[in-house]
């Protein structure tokens, strides 16, 4: 087991670390959710990293390696594979400082990703169809360019960097005994463990992870668990963590939690709607947490960090129309009835009475297991809640309608 003696970060790195990027990037807010609160049982303390320039924490790390690289290396260059926060803020920062940014992204990279970097005058390079491919084609082209590879998690800079916002969050809420803390590949944690270790040695460290990732889950644990599959928290959905940071993790770190798909959606759901603020599945993963298993947190002073807000617009929409449908605000039926007129507006009329609010009306008339004079009719409707959805259901089957609902309420 790893020893927090021998580990490469300490609360004092850390410290030099934020005196030496403080002045250039968003002292972000950490701010108590009542509502928040309220609904999970804890007292949950938001750490808005969503607000920084890219959107993410991950500038912390990528400055602090930055302003640490020496004359000739700053005039080489440093490279980098990734497709994500990691490269928006290597990007951001080195064009701020003059320091030439390489990229290494796989070829699927959504184009937007591409043109975000490219925006800050790195050069994007497209490889290979796995991140891992990326990675050694990044690696080959640091030997072949002499230059300075930047990790977007393994080293003991970008550790520190990321440390800052722990700094941060424990002067505005001096209170937090207990962190809910995104793990991908592990360096945000690690950062957070050094400083809450050394400054609230008794605070409970709680990892989370998708279920679909649990890398360093299985570290900690001894499981072998797979990691794969496609997950809302594609910033975390690392299959290997790194070899510096999972040494913090079995060090400094109590207990690593695993979240459904479920609960990630509802997580950044319920930020945008409770909090009005936008989140990535990864940013949400801490609130996730306290939603899967809020007696864990019950009572306790839970800091959580808004990691990212890198989430593509039509992926939120869905996810804000999935998490609808759970609460049975958004429900549609179908209505099997003779091809007549009169019978839509039956049906539309009985739920207009009721009170429901009609988003979208389609028909089926080739579907070869109803009759050739009949038609399927689906209604999409708007209600207020699951009380109010029922309610409707009953007036349609009163009327002898027999609605059958083909949106659910379940996972």
């Amino acid at each position: 087991m790893a020893d927090q003696n021998t580990l490469p970060v300490t609360l004092a790195d850390v410290r030099a670390a934020h005196d030496r990027i403080r002045a250039s990037i968003v002292r972000t807010p950490t701010l108590r959710s009542q509502t928040l609160s309220e609904l999970t049982g804890a007292n949950v303390w938001l750490k808005f990293e969503n607000l920084q320039f890219t959107a993410a924490y991950k500038e912390r790390g990528a400055l602090n390696r930055l302003l640490q690289l020496g004359e000739k290396e700053r005039k080489t260059g440093v490279i980098a594979a990734s497709a994500g926060n990691h490269a928006q803020g290597l990007a951001y920062h080195g064009k701020r400082l003059g320091v030439p940014v390489t990229i290494v992204m796989p070829k699927p990279t959504p184009i937007v990703k591409v043109m975000q970097t490219q925006s800050h005058d790195a050069r994007v390079v497209l490889f290979g169809e796995t991140f891992d491919q990326a990675y050694a084609h990044a690696r080959e082209l640091e030997q072949a360019e002499h230059l300075t590879f930047v990790h977007p998690f393994d080293e003991a800079e970008i550790i520190a960097g990321q440390g800052t916002l722990a700094l941060e969050m424990l002067e505005d809420a001096p209170e937090l005994d207990c962190f809910a803390v995104p793990i991908g590949g592990g360096g945000l944690i690690s950062g957070i463990s050094t400083v809450a270790r050394a400054l609230k040695p008794d605070a409970e460290i709680i990892g989370v992870q998708a279920e679909l990732f649990p890398s360093m889950y299985n570290i900690l644990k001894g499981s072998d668990l797979p990691c794969s599959g496609d997950t809302l928290a594609e910033g975390i959905a690392v299959k290997y963590p790194g070899d510096l940071t999972r040494q913090f993790v079995i060090a400094q770190v109590d207990d690593i939690q695993l979240v459904g798909e479920r609960h990630l959606e509802q997580a950044v759901s319920l930020l945008l709607q409770i909090e009005k603020t936008v989140v990535e599945g990864a940013g949400a993963a801490g609130l996730a947490a306290l939603l899967a298993n809020p007696d864990r947190f019950k009572g306790r002073n839970v800091g959580i960090v808004l990691c990212g807000g890198n989430i593509d617009t039509r992926l939120l929409g869905l996810v804000l129309q999935r998490q609808l449908v759970r609460e049975r605000k958004l429900v549609t039926w179908r209505f099997e009835s003779a091809d007549q007129p009169g019978a839509l507006a039956r049906i539309a009329t009985i739920i207009g009475a009721v009170g429901g609010n009609i988003l979208d009306v389609t028909h089926h008339r080739l579907f070869l297991d109803i009759s050739a004079k009949a038609t399927d009719m689906d209604f999409t409707v708007e209600t207020r809640d699951a009380e109010h959805t029922q309610q409707l259901e009953d007036a349609l089957n009163e009327a002898g309608l027999q609605p059958r609902r083909l949106s659910s309420s379940g996972s």
